[in-house]
Order: C-alpha cells, then structure tokens, then sequence
C-alpha cells in the first residue's frame, strides 16, 4: 500500500510534523511518501492566473502524488480555526486540475495544537472538506490536545492521548488493507 503523508503546515518546528513522524512510525507494511508543503510553494490562487498562466508544476506534481497514493495521512495546523494559507492554497490548485481529486482514497487525518481542543476546528473542517468535497474517505482521525504536555523526546507520553493515535491508524491500515483485497 502506498501512503501520501504530509502536515499542514510551513513551520520549521511544526507540531504537527512531529505527531505526523511519529504516527507515520506505528504504521506497519507500506510504501510512505513524506513530503514537505514547503516544497510545493505556488502564488495564490485565483481564476484569473489559472486562465492566464495556467497551472504551476507544483500543482501537478501534487496532484500527481495524491494520484499515486492508496491512503493519506495529514496532520492538520489549525490557523484561527482552519487550514493553514499553506495548505488552503495547495488544496485549491489541486482541486482545479481534478474533481473529486480524492476519490476512492483513504484518510488519516491528524490535528495538534498548544491548546486543549487539540485543533479540533480545523478537524470539523477538514473531515467534511475532504470527505464531501474531494470525495475522499475519513476512515480515521484524531485530535491532540495540548501538545506540549503529552508529546515529549519524539513520543506521546499520555497513555490514553497514545492509545487513541494507534487506535486510529490501525483503523485506517485496516481500510487500506481492505482495498488491496
């Protein structure tokens, strides 16, 4: 199974990069393509440029990645209660090249912040974004609150915040599993 995996986030010192790695850590038996948004850095989107110029390669080699993938794991940056403008602007180049550019592909969503909702408005968005729109399949997901206090030395140190994690991404090896049948 191949695996798309990415945070959606800019930061250098990303909280959600490191819940992401660590995630991507627990799961067993797949081919995972890591990517930085960093490196798909495209003007912001507007009809008016796609008409003009068309669509940037960084669109297209995204899109291409989503393409090739079975599943995806994102580990969502809430900013003011949605996506970061990082992954908003990536997402709606994608989608113009391809709609439902998700379809028949399974999710892992994943959401941290300081705070103690863990980015979980971002995760409302996000679960009917992809699910509804991109026609992608939400078979897991999973807030993590405060991160600071349970995720230390590259580990989560809550053993309840830990067990709902692997909970959820043998859920979705399950799912993908499920495909390749």
């Amino acid at each position: 199974m191949k695996i798309l995996a990415f945070a959606g986030s800019n930061s250098k010192t990303s909280i959600n990069k490191q819940l992401l790695n660590y995630t991507l850590n627990q799961i067993e038996n797949a081919e995972i393509d890591l990517v930085d948004i960093n490196d798909f850095e495209m003007p912001i989107y507007s009809i008016d440029r796609q008409l003009e110029n068309g669509f940037p390669q960084e669109a297209h080699d995204f899109h291409q990645k989503i393409q090739a993938a079975d599943g995806l794991v994102i580990s969502l940056a809430e900013h003011n209660g949605n996506f970061s403008v990082a992954l908003k602007n990536i997402l709606d180049w994608v989608s113009r090249i391809d709609m439902p550019y998700l379809k028949d592909k399974k999710l892992l969503l994943l959401s941290t912040s300081p705070g103690a909702y863990g980015g979980g408005n971002v995760m409302e968005v996000a679960t009917k974004y992809f699910g509804m729109f991109a026609s992608g399949e939400v078979v897991a997901s999973a807030t993590f609150p405060s991160f600071n206090d349970n995720f230390q030395n590259n580990e989560i140190v809550n053993e309840e915040l830990k067990n709902k994690v692997l909970t959820q991404v043998n859920t979705f090896q399950k799912a993908l599993a499920a495909v390749e049948v």
